[in-house]
């Protein structure tokens, strides 16, 4: 039996055991992740005691039970015990003479999680591609604009006065400006300097220089799991990233009267980043209480260049983005009125780096 579960817990579908009286057995990894459960609470109690609103569920197992043949439910919704909706294929197959008193068999597999995947891996390459572009025309603008730069400063010297060395100088101070704002276009292209680090130390050092910033005029928020483990990441392009970040919320949220920031860690195990699977995962919020990004803007959040606000650069989340997926992780956004949340997946494995 607990050579079986073993290799449940290995299968990224959602896997229930029940018995004849529709009581759970056994349920996976997967399981425990998608309907927010654990096993330790779950086991002996009757199937609809993990979800709620299930008259669809037990129609079906009811089904099965009587015709002892193998049913499929596609987009079936479920009531999580949170009260989140989630939308499921879900698979019933009776089981014969099984020898840890199994009945049924229950797959689910989450809709939402598969248009999510298929979403981001179409939102990861337009990104790239978008990125090479802008590469490419960055390294075509810094050419010329040095060629600029270094007439501006021959001309300097041959002017007769300050007074029209003024103008040259402010060529070159737009020429410096220009370039300055190209390189971070380009983004960071160091080499990542990998190491195992506890992340709580990161998000504290960022809260520690959000709260200097700030001169402790908003409120901080910490919501960590001490449990996690260490993570393998290059602790200064961390930082940067995260920062880039909670400067982004600080400024979201300081038309706020009360500007509220929480940093909440937790874990995830079997989880998707593009098209890996890891089997564990550390999960960073970053949430404020700001008045939202607009839904026209939403999708492109992270795409250089777009801002909300007339003096930003809108490179900061890019570089943030382009940050946490070298690091083989993935950066997400989701937002409403007062509930802005960026959420950093970060591999628990070192063989990405």
């Amino acid at each position: 039996m607990h050579q079986d579960q073993d290799i449940l817990d290995q299968i990224s579908t959602a896997v229930i055991a029940l018995d004849d009286e529709l009581r759970v057995i056994s349920v996976n990894n997967s399981c425990q992740d998608l309907l927010e459960i654990s096993e330790e609470r779950s086991i002996g109690l009757p199937i609809c005691k993990l979800v709620v609103q299930s008259e669809m569920l037990l129609q079906a197992l009811d089904q099965v039970c009587s015709s002892r043949s193998q049913l499929v439910r596609r987009s079936m919704p479920l009531t999580l015990l949170s009260g989140r909706e989630i939308h499921v294929d879900l698979m019933i197959a009776p089981v014969a003479e099984s020898e840890c008193g199994a009945n049924l068999l229950l797959e689910i597999q989450a809709v939402d999680r598969l248009l999510k995947i298929s979403r981001e891996e179409g939102l990861v390459n337009a990104q790239e591609t978008t990125r090479e572009m802008i590469r490419s025309l960055a390294h075509e603008i810094k050419n010329p604009l040095g060629g600029v730069r270094g007439a501006a400063q021959l001309l300097s010297r041959e002017l007769p006065n300050d007074a029209l060395r003024e103008y040259t100088g402010i060529i070159i101070r737009e020429a410096d400006r220009l370039r300055d704002l190209v390189d971070r276009l380009l983004g960071p292209n160091q080499q990542l300097d990998s190491r195992e680090l506890n992340i709580h130390e990161v998000l504290e050092h960022v809260r520690n220089l959000i709260t200097a910033e700030t001169d402790n005029r908003i409120t901080l928020i910490r919501d960590y799991d001490p449990s996690l483990p260490d993570v393998y990441g290059d602790r200064s392009q961390l930082i940067q990233a995260v920062l880039n970040i909670m400067r982004n919320a600080l400024q979201a949220a300081e038309s706020v009267n009360d500007c509220v920031i929480t940093l909440r860690s937790r874990s995830h195990r079997q989880f998707t980043i593009g098209n890996k699977r890891h089997r564990m995962v550390c999960r960073v919020d970053i949430e404020d209480n700001g008045p939202g990004i607009p839904e026209d803007m939403l999708h492109a959040i992270f795409m250089p260049m777009v801002t909300g606000r007339a003096e930003g650069t809108g490179l900061g989340l890019t570089i943030a983005q382009s940050i946490i997926t070298r690091h083989g992780g993935q950066l997400e956004c989701s937002s409403e009125p007062n509930c802005t949340r960026f959420t950093i997946y970060l591999p628990m494995e070192n063989h990405h780096a």
